[in-house]
């Protein structure tokens, strides 16, 4: 539906905002300030919390705010060029025919272009929604093939509304208490995989301060909100927080009028009561689950060798690849116990610096001499950190569902899984201070 007349007023309504005087809040460069306040550090809460290093990302606020925050955004867009119905477009980078940069934001003379984009991303060069800063110069078809897989990881196996949401956060608690599994990839995937290689972060899409500078953001978090609106459709419990303090925090933004105004998450679950759906297009990764290339008598006999050697001492710095045997609390579960709670593999007591590109992948039952690529089952997912802020250390958590994962690779009855971890970025600037399973409900409770 995005033809040549749609763009044409997407682009004169960006140029509109970046016209605006730069001190005048609806101004592109003052709309990208706010995206660095909620993400850098620099929203401040009252004492005693004064000294929390708040941001939106790595917990259950990550898609409320950026629903809200592109809404507004929409909505100055629309008053501008005068048209209040504007909706902005999705990157659709989940589609076979969106995973590139879309040829919209190429144009050097367009309001939409951005210099400071990553020279050797742009089309037809394919999006890797699993990027670690190397361009590994994988075939098309196949890269095609590794992002179905990772879409269908992070969109179908993340069932629990944690695993999808991020964790909760509540004041005096660890302000990064957990991603969820689409703001770790491919949000932060693509911000990197956009970003300048050149310049010290990878600015301006590949670190959250300037990420809001580039116009090409909010095309792709069009289409994370749009995952957001996916996600609930498709069934076995799926559905938003209910938690009051979810639903009752609040977020400060400019309107289209340049008023200030105070939103609530609660009143930004519908969408259709902001006034907008999503095209309905095809989702190709729906069908494309991951596949196990390696037989259940060679994953046994890794197990095994894991075993008989020296144990893993936690915490450890996170140098290089490294496999460990995580029990499991429980091995036979009834139908109904799999219906009602997830099993998850609990990485906890990651720690690193704020302002450090960090990326490591998680096998499950894997071969370390020949580990699997993302399409591959034993590839359960990667922990990303985009950098931000201003060097502070951050201690996080990274969860995995593993239920089906298990059930895929005939290890629903293991008594353990062996668990490798791989560092791509960030070789000893990570700490992992355990590694452990745990079931989490399916649905959200009150």
């Amino acid at each position: 539906m995005l033809d040549e007349q749609y763009i044409a007023k997407f682009e004169k309504g960006i140029a509109l905002m970046k016209a605006l005087p730069q001190d005048d809040p609806r101004s592109f460069i003052q709309q990208a300030k706010v995206h660095c306040a909620y993400c850098n550090g620099a929203y401040h809460f009252y004492p005693p919390f004064q000294d929390t290093k708040f941001d939106i990302h790595r917990s259950w606020f990550f898609f409320p705010f950026h629903r809200w925050y592109i809404y507004f955004f929409e909505r100055i867009l629309g008053n501008l060029i005068g048209d209040p119905h504007f909706a902005l477009p999705f990157w659709n980078w989940d589609s076979i025919e969106g995973m590139q940069m879309p040829s919209c934001f190429t144009d050097r003379n367009s309001s939409l272009y951005h210099q400071l984009r990553h020279q050797k991303h742009l089309p037809p060069h394919v999006v890797d929604l699993n990027y670690d800063l190397e361009d590994r110069h994988v075939p098309s078809q196949q890269q095609v093939s590794y992002n179905l897989a990772t879409m269908y990881k992070q969109m179908v196996l993340a069932s629990t509304t944690e695993l999808f949401m991020g964790s909760p956060f509540r004041l005096g608690d660890n302000p990064h208490p957990g991603i969820g599994s689409v703001e770790d990839a491919p949000h932060n995937t693509v911000h990197s995989w956009v970003g300048e290689a050149d310049t010290p972060h990878r600015e301006d899409m590949g670190t959250f301060y300037t990420a809001a500078r580039d116009p090409i953001f909010y095309g792709h978090h069009s289409n994370l909100d749009r995952m957001w609106a996916i996600w609930k459709t498709l069934g076995e419990g799926r559905r938003d927080y209910s938690d009051e303090d979810w639903l009752d925090s609040e977020f400060y933004f400019y309107d289209e009028n340049a008023d200030f105004v105070r939103v609530k998450v609660r009143d930004c679950i519908d969408i259709k009561k902001l006034g907008y759906v999503y095209q309905d297009i095809d989702l190709p990764w729906l069908r494309t689950p991951p596949t196990s290339r390696k037989s259940k008598l060679l994953r046994q006999r890794k197990k095994d060798e894991v075993l008989s050697s020296k144990p893993i001492k936690f915490p450890l710095v996170l140098d290089s690849v490294t496999s460990v045997i995580v029990k499991r609390p429980k091995k036979i579960r009834s139908r109904e116990e799999k219906e009602k709670d997830e099993e998850v593999l609990v990485m906890e007591g990651i720690e690193f610096g704020s302002d450090k590109f960090v990326k490591f992948d998680v096998h499950v039952d894997d071969d370390e001499e020949r580990l699997s690529n993302p399409d591959e089952t034993e590839f359960v997912g990667s922990f990303v950190n985009v950098p931000h802020g201003h060097g502070h250390n951050i201690t996080t958590t990274f969860k995995v569902a593993i239920s089906k994962v298990l059930e895929n690779l005939e290890a629903a009855e293991d008594d353990d899984v062996l668990v490798t971890l791989v560092p791509h970025v960030g070789k000893g600037d990570i700490i992992l201070g355990n590694v452990k399973i745990q079931f989490i409900p399916r649905e959200s409770k009150d």
